[in-house]
């Protein structure tokens, strides 16, 4: 005789996916049990919209598929159920008012995350989530998922399972990626973990002390076929920001990094400015006047285009293309995201595990990666929404 579940819906993991997920199960009418082993929900989502929430980005389609490179095509059909437009909506509906910024990012008019979380909750709370913190998976008894709690051992047997695990960066707000080796015994092959959205490495001489902290703006960064236009900061340990990380890719693997200090003139129209009479100027107060480069990009070229060629053509070839030693990436736990996890071989079309029929999987624990701005939340939101509606399906045709 067949016993009944303890909940129809479980979802595991308290971020912004296994949130949609559950939204979207109890959308439709299903209880849900919803488990996070930190003592509270949607940590690293409130660490991330710390200095401003990025929900998504306002661009053709077209362009902001491609922002997801080698997982473009498993992510179409998910992302086309659940487009920017379609985040911005949901934000509103939660009472959080958008905007959209001169790039395109699209941000909450409070910039904050916890409003946007705090209203979510609410929503969630009031179809009946029934939620539990501090409760760890720790894998499988058979059919049951097994929980270490604070009351002790939980085993809980579900209709359908949402995983929503996270990567393995941010350990300590809950992306720790232990959630890896349970589904290893099962038979999954997973893709390895590796840094996604993390600063570069750079060995400084004493000469760049001074300019730690600051910003290089109007600069474009090439590390092999990936171009990225935007801000970094120069930091004691290297190079991070926006502007960088959509190389993570490139450098990940090795790719050399090259900086264009004038992305804005032709190789041509910086020649003509440098061949200009500099008289009794220092080169570098000449850089100053004719190109407006600041100190902290000045600086840059002189730490590694010394000694500067006197041929105004030789220098602007060299300030288009500043090759830049670097040893790698950051280490993967100070990473904001991860490449790596579960592959989409491993998931059938409905994001269902095939090793484990009746599980579903959701945001960063699948092998994809994005440069932020929005991108990331937009895949998390996104993926969640697809899991549950297809555990939908499942607890309504079984």
């Amino acid at each position: 005789m067949q016993t009944s579940p303890d909940t129809p819906a479980l979802v595991i993991g308290g971020g912004p996916a296994g949130l949609m997920a559950a939204d979207t199960l109890l959308s439709a009418g299903h209880r849900v049990l919803l488990a996070e082993a930190k003592p509270s929900l949607g940590r690293k989502f409130l660490m991330a919209g710390k200095s401003g929430l990025n929900l998504t980005r306002a661009q053709p389609f077209g362009p902001f598929l491609a922002a997801y490179g080698g997982a473009e095509a498993a992510l179409r059909p998910m992302l086309s159920a659940f487009t920017p437009g379609a985040v911005q909506g949901w934000a509103e509906g939660l009472g959080q008012t958008t905007f959209t910024g001169s790039t395109g990012r699209v941000f909450p008019e409070v910039m904050k995350a916890s409003p946007l979380l705090r209203a979510w909750l609410a929503r969630l709370d009031g179809m009946g989530l029934e939620r539990h913190t501090r409760w760890r998976w720790t894998g499988w008894d058979g059919g049951a998922c097994r929980f270490d709690t604070p009351e002790g051992l939980r085993h809980i047997t579900a209709g359908v399972t949402v995983l929503a695990l996270g990567g393995a960066s941010w350990a300590k707000l809950g992306s720790d990626g232990a959630w890896a080796d349970i589904l290893a015994r099962e038979g999954v092959a997973l893709a390895p973990f590796r840094p996604a959205n993390a600063g570069l490495c750079v060995a400084w001489s004493e000469h760049m002390r001074p300019h730690f902290g600051a910003p290089l703006k109007n600069v474009a960064f090439r590390a092999g076929t990936l171009v990225s236009r935007g801000e970094a900061v120069i930091s004691a340990r290297g190079l991070e920001g926006g502007g960088l990380y959509p190389l993570s890719p490139a450098l990940r693997d090795g790719a050399a990094l090259e900086i264009d200090l004038a992305p804005d003139l032709s190789l041509e129209e910086l020649t003509a400015r440098l061949s200009r009479p500099r008289g009794k100027q220092s080169l570098s107060n000449h850089l100053r006047k004719v190109l407006k480069l600041s100190p902290a990009v000045r600086a840059l070229l002189m730490e590694y285009a010394r000694p500067l060629p006197d041929a105004p053509e030789a220098l602007a070839r060299r300030i288009k293309a500043l090759a830049v030693p670097h040893d790698g990436l950051r280490p993967m736990d100070e990473a904001i995201s991860t490449a790596g996890g579960v592959p989409f071989a491993a998931l059938d079309e409905a994001l269902m595990l095939r090793a484990r029929p009746g599980t579903y999987c959701a945001g960063e624990m699948i092998d994809w990666e994005a440069p932020t701005g929005g991108y990331l939340l937009t895949a998390c939101l996104a993926t969640g929404l697809w899991a549950g509606r297809h555990a939908v399906q499942r607890l309504e045709t079984r």
